[in-house]
């Protein structure tokens, strides 16, 4: 099996919280947010409120990425929030949502979802995620499918081996030691209501990491609506983002009569991973049209 010096790994993760970093100065939504808590299974889940949505609009409940916070998924709230009425919150032990005793895994995070949303009186959403958000959203989808409209996923994997074999040769190889003076600490010990919890919480993470991921035949089971983001040098292999595509009923030739599936895909160009989240335009161009079930017409089309 090929490995990855823990150096380079270094340089990856310290790029990553970097770009974080970045993505934290970007532009804040000109009307402040309505911010709360509100109790979700032993936890205090910080939560923000953006915009108010047009009549009978669907809301959106935002999920941010590893490591991360409601401020570093960037301009896309704001962005989303001038048509939505938009819920972001933030994941155990995540900005300021306490921990608590138990494992971060993908159905976890899910069931905190579903619990926020009945804890909000959210009947029905469509889902936005990012990276570790993103796959809580497909497990949303997954284990609580009545209380999503559409899921708009980016960066996301539904099997371990979907991962880049670099990415999957590192996560062995991840320690505590690695990410803990690394500059998204800092940020993590203003907003987190234990600040000494850094360490305790990147020792989950990595254990996330480790946690069996295979769910292909429950993919293929979806009926929701589905767009998959993908950078075209994402953390996923581009034939993984193909695949998922595929069991969600895409991949098939358009302007043969037949209308186009529900589910569809982006790649977006010369685009790592933690690219992804900084493209709000560009994003927001996929997602309006999937939201409001647009597509381009073809020549055969009247």
């Amino acid at each position: 099996m090929k490995t990855i010096s823990i150096s380079a790994g270094k340089i990856i993760l310290l790029a990553f919280f970097l770009l974080l970093q970045v993505s934290n100065s970007v532009s804040a939504s000109p009307t402040p947010p309505k911010t709360g808590y509100v109790q979700v299974n032993g936890m205090k889940i910080y939560y923000e409120i953006h915009g108010t949505g047009t009549a009978g609009s669907m809301p959106i409940v935002v999920l941010h990425g590893a490591y991360m916070n409601i401020p570093s998924m960037g301009d896309i709230i704001p962005k989303l929030a001038k048509s939505n009425l938009v819920y972001a919150l933030e994941f155990q032990g995540h900005g300021r949502t306490n921990d608590i005793n138990r494992p971060l895994t993908y159905p976890n995070l899910a069931d905190d979802v579903s619990a926020f949303m009945d804890a909000m009186a959210i009947k029905k959403a469509d889902i936005f995620g990012y990276s570790m958000g993103a796959i809580a959203g497909l497990q949303m989808v997954i284990r609580h499918p009545e209380k999503v409209n559409k899921l708009i996923a980016a960066s996301v994997a539904y099997d371990v081996e979907g991962w880049q074999p670099v990415f999957r040769d590192f996560i062995p190889l991840m320690t505590v030691e690695m990410f803990v003076n690394l500059p998204f600490g800092e940020e993590y010990k203003k907003l987190a209501p234990n600040p000494d919890g850094w360490p305790e919480l990147i020792r989950k993470l990595i254990q996330l990491e480790k946690e069996p991921m295979a769910w292909g035949n429950e993919v293929k089971a979806i009926k929701h609506p589905v767009l998959i983001i993908s950078g075209d040098a994402d953390v996923a292999i581009l034939e993984h983002s193909v695949s998922m595509f595929r069991l969600l009923g895409g991949g098939g030739m358009g302007d043969m009569g037949q209308p186009l599936p529900a589910s569809r895909l982006a790649i977006l160009p010369a685009t790592s991973h933690t690219a992804v989240i900084t493209q709000s335009d560009l994003l927001m161009s996929f997602i309006e049209p999937f939201l409001l079930g647009k597509a381009p017409k073809g020549f055969f089309e009247q």
